[in-house]
């Protein structure tokens, strides 16, 4: 990291560049959450965790197409979700509804639909999942709980932990983080399983601790003699001293998260592209919004106390410098 060891990049200036690409991802992340909505009646692909349903994985022997799939299903007069699950030849057949009565489970009824256009011999079931949609709406909300209460942590955590202008922003910058994540979601209408909600709150985890390494930073070079330095000028050099940390730590985090997407297989391969894009964008935030927004908070509610961070050093006779030019 000797690279970055007297790093000194301009990051604050570049912050209303950073505010434009943040907002223009946000309203397209809106835009599609209320799109899906009005055509889909969800702005969320809910997976069959929290919608209910039933899904079937099948392994194929040899390279087989997915529309192959989907037409012996219409000819069998069924109505199923069909697509291609990781390899060429293995597929996931969703139903939405809960399929397990008259004594026929859903593997069974699959078996025999694709008997009708495959030889027995070229697939096998080699997994199925059924969720009822009771048992689904209490996970959807079991969920939503989990999120809300990791945020409130957070919230009685900051309080604690810093004043509340740094709470703010990294509230704000945590918010940031989740919802262009949900965006993403939104956009891609990628399924949301169980393992996407973990990935959701280890999200929050790791952007809020980048966020607080930083704050730290900042704090403890406030309480440094300044010489002169301007609020932005400490600002700038606290993110720039804690650059090589951020690298270090989001670089070696990645190379694990590459990993398990390209050599995880296909279980855990959203999982891992969710944990990806939450840690690139969670060190973004750290960069580009937590520290300027907390630098816009200070221009807006300057900290007039004793110990105010726009103050100078205390002067001749005892009297103190007026405030630093932000």
């Amino acid at each position: 990291m000797r690279v970055f060891e007297h790093a000194n990049y301009p990051f604050l200036s570049w912050r209303n560049r950073a505010y434009v690409i943040s907002a223009v991802l946000i309203l397209a992340g809106i835009a599609s959450m209320v799109w899906n909505t009005v055509s889909r009646g969800s702005w969320l692909n809910y997976g069959v965790d929290f919608s209910g349903g039933t899904v079937v994985e099948v392994h194929f022997t040899r390279d087989v197409r997915v529309d192959e799939l989907r037409s012996a299903a219409s000819a069998a007069g069924e109505d199923w979700e069909i697509n291609r699950f990781g390899s060429s030849n293995e597929f996931v057949v969703r139903m939405r509804a809960f399929e397990q009565q008259a004594g026929q489970d859903a593997a069974t009824r699959v078996t025999q639909v694709l008997s009708q256009r495959f030889q027995p011999a070229e697939f096998e079931i080699e997994r199925t999942e059924a969720v009822g949609p009771k048992v689904g709406n209490e996970l959807q909300q079991r969920a939503l709980l989990a999120i809300l209460v990791s945020f409130a942590a957070t919230l009685v955590y900051l309080w604690f932990r810093f004043e509340w202008r740094f709470g703010a922003a990294a509230i704000l910058a945590t918010a940031h983080d989740i919802l262009l994540t949900l965006g993403y979601l939104a956009v891609t209408q990628s399924e949301v399983s169980l393992g996407t909600v973990a990935a959701l709150l280890t999200i929050v985890g790791y952007s809020l601790n980048d966020t607080i390494v930083v704050f730290d930073r900042i704090r403890e070079n406030l309480q440094k003699p300044r010489h002169g330095a301007s609020y932005l000028e400490v600002l700038n050099r606290s993110v720039n001293e804690t650059l090589p940390r951020t690298v270090l730590t989001g670089g070696g985090t990645l190379a694990t998260l590459l990993a398990l997407y390209f050599l995880g297989g296909p279980v855990i391969r959203d999982f891992a592209l969710i944990l990806i894009l939450g840690i690139i964008i969670g060190t973004f935030s750290s960069l580009f919004v937590a520290t300027p927004v907390l630098y816009e908070i200070e221009k807006r509610w300057p900290h007039l106390g004793k110990k105010s961070p726009l103050r100078g050093p205390a002067g001749s006779g005892g009297r103190s410098r007026a405030p630093s030019t932000v």
